[in-house]
């Protein structure tokens, strides 16, 4: 009997010390969390009681019955998913391959690779669409370099179309997707591949049934992101875009700048916000969200 109350003892010795601890931690992230309020949830917050008020100042759903009942609201949000879909492919076709190329380099030669993958972070994201804008047009580098070699006789329209656009959005989205893909190889463990050959796998096959299916969280997780960014993209597509890829960020901005429409632009930015949220969750169900954004196996 004495054993039994003794183990009682410190069990509700272990809950104390637990709900102690439960209670410091929440008073030191206590901080952080009224930050997020203010910076965050306050602001969402408007952000929806704006989108129900009409244009009498009482509450409406006019903002929503706009989108439905406008097909041009279709066509903003198809071609922002398009363009989002578009550029997470390209990406995933050149970024890979990139990092596998990086994985294999000796640390030397793959540090200064990093370098050149990090290095768009360091210039701004307006000067870098410019200088696309600059390398793309009629007369630009692009096109002098093309006729001089032969490739084509006189000048094609590179930007201020899609073409331009995804050119733009990749080259800035590719180290989003570099660097987890590239920390889920380096994390392999060699010795998986050296086994698998000692079993009689070719590289290929090794390839394919050990070493990809172990980079599928960096990728899944690079991917997303991706994806995640490019759905409220405005510079890149404003500027190469030249007004014929109209993206919902754009429209959100016109209907602010040219119409002073708050309502509907709130109302925009929900709809994109609770996509945004709706892929979350998706991707939390179907591709393990927690394992892919801790980098697991």
């Amino acid at each position: 009997m004495a054993a039994v109350e003794t183990s009682r003892m410190n069990e509700a010795g272990l809950r104390k010390d637990g709900a102690l601890e439960r209670l410091k931690l929440f008073g030191l992230a206590s901080p952080a969390m009224l930050i997020i309020l203010v910076v965050l949830a306050i602001p969402v917050g408007w952000l929806f009681y704006v989108s129900f008020v009409g244009a009498d100042g009482q509450f409406s759903l006019e903002n929503y019955a706009r989108m439905l009942d406008s097909k041009a609201y279709y066509r903003i949000f198809i071609t922002t998913f398009q363009v989002s879909i578009l550029t997470t492919l390209l990406c995933i076709l050149i970024g890979y391959p990139l990092a596998y190329f990086m994985a294999q380099l000796p640390p030397k030669l793959a540090n200064l690779c990093m370098i050149t993958v990090l290095l768009p972070f360091w210039t701004s994201l307006l000067v870098r669409t410019y200088a696309w804008l600059v390398l793309l047009q009629k007369r630009g580098l692009v096109n002098e370099w093309a006729i001089s070699a032969g490739l084509w006789d006189e000048p094609i329209k590179i930007v201020h179309n899609m073409n331009g656009t995804l050119i733009g959005m990749v080259h800035i989205m590719l180290p989003f997707l570099i660097l987890p893909v590239y920390g889920s190889m380096k994390a392999i463990d060699r010795d998986f591949m050296k086994a698998a050959s000692n079993l009689g796998a070719t590289p290929k096959r090794a390839f394919w049934t050990v070493f990809f299916p172990l980079t599928t969280p960096g990728l899944f997780a690079g991917a997303l992101m991706v994806f995640i960014l490019c759905l409220g993209f405005y510079v890149t597509p404003a500027v190469l875009g030249g007004g014929k890829v109209i993206m919902v960020s754009m429209k959100i901005v016109s209907n602010i700048e040219l119409f002073v429409n708050w309502g509907a632009a709130s109302a925009l930015g929900v709809v994109l916000l609770v996509m945004t949220f709706a892929i979350l969750w998706v991707a939390s169900r179907f591709l393990k969200l927690e394992s892919i954004t801790a980098g697991g196996h």
